[in-house]
């Protein structure tokens, strides 16, 4: 199977590139196709040869896209329209990677797929538009919403929780936002397996959900990697209203997986273990 993937650098499209064994990539980066202007993106869905499609370019500044919604709209919204358009002329599966921030962050359960949204803030209007474009394309689809990514790559959590808490003996985190870690190596394997099966079956076209379990905040998230990382940093408990942040967060980020395992078979990763295995990729820990 070949797969045409768009984004080169960032924390899923590496993981994909390194955990492909048994596919062939065709990888789109920014260097060769500007996620501003769709036209140089479609072209490369009208020339490939590849079975499937991989969205995984995205706008990710969540805070910044406050003063450039219009870029993170482009980005997010109207590129990844244009390519499932292309994708669907041509019977092509495509993939697109979406966000929990497309809800409104209310209640206490975990979201089911069909739940109504209600974005926050400029990234999550903008990545919502996308999922409606998406869909509006009419083609095999899967719109995969993940939550709170880490990785051992670029900027992120667990990077930013191991640096401070080797500077400081003492972090104050919110805790009153509840969500889902997901590695972005168990993200890179469902969207393998997911373009594999929707290639296969097309009736499985859909939205589903996949996060990490089980939900945590994220001080606690944060007192999980200072123990395994054998980190003596203590982590003090504060609400989000005491650490104000140019765009709102959702207080609830639970997603609901039951769809994905139903479909797919794809069960909902343990993120401590995942965890365990970017601490040895960053030398943390011994493998």
């Amino acid at each position: 199977m070949k797969v045409l993937l768009f984004g080169k650098t960032g924390q899923v499209s590496r993981e994909l590139q390194r955990r492909a064994e048994a596919v062939t990539l065709e990888v789109v980066g920014r260097d060769q196709a500007d996620f501003a202007d769709p036209a140089t993106c479609v072209e490369w869905i009208r020339n490939t040869d590849a079975d499937a499609v991989i969205n995984a370019a995205a706008y990710t500044a969540v805070d910044r896209a406050e003063d450039q919604e219009e870029l993170a709209a482009a980005v997010n919204g109207t590129t990844p329209g244009a390519l499932a358009r292309a994708a669907a002329q041509r019977g092509l599966p495509f993939l697109h990677i979406s966000t929990d921030y497309v809800f409104d962050g209310q209640g206490n359960t975990p979201y089911p797929e069909n739940r109504s949204t209600a974005p926050l803030g400029a990234y999550g209007r903008s990545k919502l538009a996308g999922e409606v474009n998406v869909r509006a394309a009419d083609g095999p689809h899967v719109i995969l919403r993940t939550s709170w990514v880490v990785s051992s790559h670029g900027g992120n959590f667990v990077k930013t929780m191991l640096r401070l808490g080797a500077e400081r003996d003492r972090l104050t985190i919110v805790a009153d936002q509840i969500g889902g870690p997901t590695c972005a190596a168990n993200i890179a394997d469902t969207c393998l397996e997911v373009a594999k099966q929707l290639a296969e079956n097309p009736k499985k076209t859909g939205t589903y959900h996949f996060s990490g379990g089980p939900d945590v905040s994220w001080a606690d998230f944060a007192r999980e990697i200072f123990r395994q990382s054998g980190i003596a940093c203590e982590v003090v408990d504060i609400p989000s209203s005491d650490y104000p942040t140019p765009a709102r967060r959702p207080l609830n980020s639970r997603l609901d997986n039951s769809k994905l395992e139903s479909v797919f078979g794809i069960q909902r990763p343990n993120w401590r273990r995942g965890l365990s295995d970017i601490l040895v990729d960053l030398g943390v820990l011994k493998s």
